[in-house]
């Protein structure tokens, strides 16, 4: 590398990568240490200077001054010392220039190797920082390739990994085609950022009405909570401080268009819209949706729920292998026991007298 290459080196990373100068000086004078000791069997201690008016380097040996030289190659005597400088004392640094003649070949390539190598992580760190606040946000990618790992997403200039264990059972995955993805986590590795992402996170199901209702997109309308089994059905709970905003109908949209489009999205998932209240007995039951509910009896002190239904709503109650119990609870955070009518009254537990 030559001079003026290196300082446009050092001017380039300074300004465009925002590495400070004193770091890229740090850098390449400890590469020009390691390689003049390297490339001329040197023990001694020594210091690098670069001239950052011409781009030039020179190399000094650094020794104690003694009086009795016990270590030649860490120390110098006093008498030797005061040859260069009568100034000298013992117990000061002394220094001398040792730059070899054919430093310039060796050096211009330890201090390229050096600039980058702090090109690459600076771009690292670029990519991090630009990732890790796209942590649990939704981005647009491009299937890159698919083994029996992982589904290979390209975002922007690097990579995201779609393991099998987040992936959504009704996604067929194609290289070449656009994707939405949830970035799950970020990672910093010595090969730079890791990237995980997700399509069954429930994280993606919010992040998607926040893109389809604008409602939800500038806080008017709130998500309290998402309960999702990824690829067969999810439920949402929303609100609006706002009386005259209904918080559900927002999110289905005209003709059940922007639920649509989330649902589209998903592959066909269904979505239950259901409304929250603060209320334990309103939410559970809204929560249970589509199925109707005659009661619900609360037990505040652990955290659970007894809820009546009708003796022909029980089956819809608790849904396909308990999914529609299952998921309200973990929508509202409440155990919920579903019993029907007649198995209430006959356990003395309904009507609550």
């Amino acid at each position: 590398m030559k001079n003026n290459e290196l300082l446009n080196a050092i001017d380039f990373l300074e300004k465009e990568k925002s590495i400070p100068r004193e770091v890229l000086i740090e850098t390449i004078e400890a590469a020009l240490i390691t390689a003049y000791k390297k490339n001329y069997n040197s023990a001694s201690n020594v210091r690098v200077e670069l001239n950052m008016d011409n781009g030039s380097y020179a190399v000094y040996s650094r020794k104690d001054v003694v009086e009795e030289v016990e270590n030649p190659r860490e120390q110098v005597s006093l008498e030797r010392a005061l040859e260069t400088n009568p100034a000298y004392e013992v117990g000061d640094i002394f220094e001398e220039n040792v730059t070899p003649s054919d430093f310039g070949r060796v050096s211009a390539q330890a201090a390229k190797q050096a600039v980058m190598q702090r090109l690459r992580d600076a771009e690292r760190g670029i990519l991090y920082n630009e990732f890790i606040d796209k942590e649990d946000d939704i981005m647009t990618g491009i299937i890159d390739r698919v083994d029996h790992r992982y589904v290979y997403v390209t975002l922007g200039k690097t990579e995201a990994v779609l393991s099998e264990a987040e992936r959504s059972p009704n996604d067929v995955y194609r290289p070449t085609e656009r994707i939405k993805v949830y970035v799950n986590k970020v990672e910093q590795t010595t090969k730079g950022p890791q990237i995980f992402v997700s399509r069954s996170h429930p994280g993606l199901l919010k992040r998607l009405f926040e893109q389809e209702v604008p409602e939800i997109f500038d806080g008017t309308v709130v998500v309290k909570s998402v309960a999702r089994e990824a690829g067969d059905r999810s439920k949402i709970s929303v609100h609006s401080e706002n009386p005259d905003i209904d918080a559900v109908g927002a999110c289905v949209g005209a003709k059940g268009a922007r639920v649509g489009a989330v649902v589209d999205e998903l592959g066909g998932e269904k979505i239950d819209i259901v409304e929250w209240s603060a209320d334990p007995k309103t939410f559970v039951k809204n929560a249970l949706s589509p199925s109707q509910v005659v009661d619900v009896l609360v037990n505040e002190e652990n955290q659970s729920t007894t809820v009546i239904v009708p003796d022909y709503q029980l089956s819809l109650a608790i849904g396909k292998r308990g999914q529609n119990a299952r998921l309200a609870a973990k929508l509202t955070g409440w155990k919920i026991d579903i019993k029907s009518e007649t198995d209430a009254k006959e356990a003395g537990i309904y009507p609550v007298e």
